[in-house]
This record gives C-alpha cells, structure tokens and sequence, in this order.
C-alpha cells in the first residue's frame, strides 16, 4: 500500500486528539535538562538546549508519532536555521493541530524568537498532551524523517552580524610587513650607498604602516556602516512582520471562534492561513 494511503488510513484510525488544559506547575513537571533529555530520546535528536525548540521540527515529529497522516513529514524543515523556516514548521504543526481537533493555540510569534521561558511552557504542555494521547506503539523516528538530517538549530541569540575576528591579524600584518622591509633596508643602503642615502631608507618606508593602517581603518568603517544598513533594514522588516503576523493571527482567532458552525468561506479562510510554501 502506497504511504499516503496507509497514512490516510491510520488517520482515520485514530479519531480526535485528547485535549489537555491544565498547565499549572505540578510534580510531573520536569526540569529544562530532563525535558531535553526526553526530545532526545523518543526522537533520536542532539538538542542541548530547549531554546532549540523553537525550530517547531520535533513538535511535527511529535505529531506524526502520536496520529500517523496528520503531518508530512517531507515537508519539515528538519535543517531550518532561520525565521522563517521555524514558521513554515509551525504552520504545519498548526494544521495537524486543526485537523485533530486540537484546541491548544501555538504562540508561534513567541517560540521562533528562541526565549527561554516561552519554549519551557510549551513543551511542558506538550509533554502533557503527549502522555494524554500516546498509546506506546513502536515508532521509528530516523525512519520515519526518511533520510532529513535533523541538525539541531542554531543556539538562540547567536549574532548574525559580526565583524570578522581575523581584523587584527589583518591589521597587524602589513606593518609587520613594512617593518620588516624597513629594518632590512639600512642594511642593504648602509653597505652599497653613503651614510646620507642610509638616512633615507627609513623615512621612505615609514610612511606604508601609516599608509596601510589609515586603509584598514577606512575598510573598516565601511563595514561598520553596511553592517548598521543591513541591521536597520532587518529591523524594519521584523516590524512589518510582526504587524501583519498579529492581524493573520486576529483572523485566526475569529475564525475558530466560529466552532464547529464554520462556513464554506471561514472553512477557506482557515486552509489559506494554514497553507505551506510549497502547496
């Protein structure tokens, strides 16, 4: 049987997802090491950290291990790194949520800054909702993502724009070279011309370390200032973003306020919001 059939007919199988609320700090509650250590295992995963969840991979892996056909897996970006590959990822677990009746809304704007906090509480609830609905079925999570490399994402808070760190050396190398050249020149003048063509060796070379330094600097300062172009252009475009992600997720909200007395055109509302690139 094709794999979209059996994932079609184990769908059906399963029904509804169970719903879990209750999100207050219990005895069940694990630690951030321990939750980790819980990803790892169930998934065959190398995370370190939970901030790392914010990549939303492990919680569609999740979802297809507990409803088989909820998710494709082929269209997880197990390798993402930025922004808004962690979206993509969240926009489908945001459709396997819909189409298990899950009631639980995904602060995605929250988790794909990569904060601490926000990441813990999730995956706290996650685990509550896991132990609610898993039935204990083996499951192969390496066979299951059919060949996707599941690298771990990028730690939260790494700086996209930094200067290289080479600079130094490439600062100090020219006038290393010039010196160099500087103090090997009154050696070769001292024995092939007069004292007073000595003299002159120096002050000719002395002017290179000036010369190269004033156009590291000048390099450098260009940087600088393509650098602060780019981040002002980032930070602009997080701000409209931001601002339309917000209105997306009012309509999202008053879409599932409508319940299960949803139309033909709230029904095409919600299959727009939940789309993926690729569909």
């Amino acid at each position: 049987m094709p794999r979209e059939c059996k994932h079609a007919s184990a769908l059906e199988s399963w029904g509804m997802a169970v719903n879990v609320y209750s999100t207050s700090i219990t005895q069940e509650t694990m630690s951030r090491h321990d939750i980790t250590a819980w990803v790892n295992d169930l998934l065959s995963l190398n995370y370190t950290k939970v901030e790392q969840l914010s990549s939303g991979a492990a919680y569609c892996q999740f979802m297809d291990m507990l409803f088989p056909g909820c998710i494709s897996l082929k269209k997880v970006k197990f390798q993402a790194k930025l922004e808004h590959e962690y979206i993509h990822n969240f926009k489908l677990l945001q459709a396997s949520f819909k189409r298990m009746n899950v009631d639980k809304i995904i602060p995605v704007e929250k988790l794909v800054k990569g904060r601490f906090q926000d990441n813990l509480d999730f995956i706290q609830w996650f685990k509550k909702f896991f132990d609610a609905n898993y039935d204990g079925k083996d499951y192969d999570p390496v066979e299951a993502r059919q060949g996707q490399d599941a690298i771990p994402p990028p730690d939260p808070g790494e700086q996209i724009f930094n200067l290289p760190k080479k600079s130094p050396h490439a600062a100090s190398s020219p006038t290393a070279g010039a010196t160099r050249s500087a103090s090997s020149t009154p050696k070769s003048s001292t024995s092939t011309s007069r004292p007073s063509s000595a003299k002159k060796g120096p002050v000719t070379t002395a002017a290179t370390p000036a010369k190269g330094e004033k156009e590291l600097e000048a390099q450098v300062a260009q940087l600088n200032e393509q650098m602060n172009t780019l981040k002002l252009a980032l930070e602009g475009a997080e701000k409209e973003r931001d601002y339309y992600f917000g209105k997306l997720r009012e309509v999202e909200l008053l879409c599932q306020e409508q319940g299960q007395d949803n139309g033909p055109f709230v029904e095409r509302i919600m299959e727009v919001l939940y789309s993926t690139d690729d569909q």
